[in-house]
This record gives C-alpha cells, sequence and structure tokens, in this order.
C-alpha cells in the first residue's frame, strides 16, 4: 500500500529532524518512543489532503478536541523544565527537573513530561523553562546506558529486524 508507506516514510523523516534538534548523543527507548508518538500527534492535528474531511483533522474527528497554538505550542520536544509538583508543607521539593516531550491534547493545555527524578512519563499543567544544563544531558545519557542503547536510532521491526531505506 504507498499511501502507508508514504505515511510511515513521513514518521520517520519527522522522528528523525527531531532526534536532530536534541542535544542528546543517546537516546533511551522510552525517549524514542515519545519522539514517535510527539510525529504521530501532530501529524493527526492537521487535516490530511485525501483524508475524510478537508477542514477537520484526524484527532478532532474522533477526539473532537482541537488544538489551540496558546495552550498546546509552548514548548518544544525536548526542551529542560522544572515541573511544579503538588505540594503541602512538607520538605519534598516542590520543582523537579523534566524534559518536555508533547501535548496532551486537552483543554487545560497540560503536557507530557519525562521525570529526571523517576524516569517516567507524567502530566504537569505547570512549568518553568530553563537553559539545558550538562547534568540534565549526562542523566539523559545515563538513562540510555541503563537500558543498553546505542548510538543513534535504528529503526525495527517487531522482530528487531532492522529496517533498511530504500
Amino acid at each position: 500500500m504507498p499511501e502507508i508507506e508514504l505515511y510511515i516514510r513521513t514518521i520517520k523523516e519527522r522522528i528523525r529532524a527531531t532526534t536532530n534538534t536534541l542535544p542528546f548523543k543517546q537516546l533511551s527507548h522510552q525517549l524514542i518512543v515519545e519522539i514517535a508518538y510527539n510525529a504521530v500527534f501532530w501529524l493527526n492535528c492537521f487535516p490530511h489532503n485525501d483524508g475524510l474531511h478537508n477542514i477537520l483533522s484526524p484527532l478532532t474527528i474522533i477526539m473532537g478536541s482541537k488544538i489551540d497554538f496558546n495552550k498546546h505550542c509552548r514548548l518544544q520536544f525536548g526542551t529542560y523544565v522544572q515541573m511544579h509538583e503538588l505540594h503541602n508543607n512538607s520538605l519534598l521539593p516542590k520543582m523537579v527537573g523534566a524534559i518536555a516531550l508533547c501535548p496532551t491534547g486537552n483543554e487545560q493545555g497540560s503536557y507530557y513530561f519525562l521525570s529526571l527524578h523517576t524516569g517516567k512519563r507524567v502530566v504537569r499543567n505547570n512549568w518553568t523553562v530553563l537553559p539545558m544544563p550538562a547534568e540534565v544531558i549526562a542523566t539523559v545519557h545515563q538513562l540510555a546506558v541503563t537500558c543498553k542503547k546505542y548510538k543513534g536510532i535504528t529503526l525495527t521491526d517487531k522482530d528487531g529486524n532492522i529496517i533498511r531505506e530504500e
């Protein structure tokens, strides 16, 4: 199916483009999956030329939600932020370092983040953008090393066979 192959090629191009904007030399498996999710999310935010509808996007047709620039385009993938944590008057940290992944698409303008404290994906509404420190880059590289990740991105099928570009 040429249409499906073109869509897959488009996603792979978006993954490569996003990867080249990041300051990291190695990426964990989780971060690569999030890059792919981000690419598909943004492709589904806009109507396709040969789609079901020429005005409504797939996201609007399926989920009933629309993307608002002021809410959903506040962060670029890979931006370093300090997330504002829910807190009481305890001595736990009130802000935690994280990497911005992509918007959730909800009405509040929440984003998915990769928490550098837990290594898990979390959703937050409030954050402060900061410059990327060298310690954060080292932490992301350490996450990649712990999952035995090699340099760069190699796309494979479900059996682990490397997909070669023709």
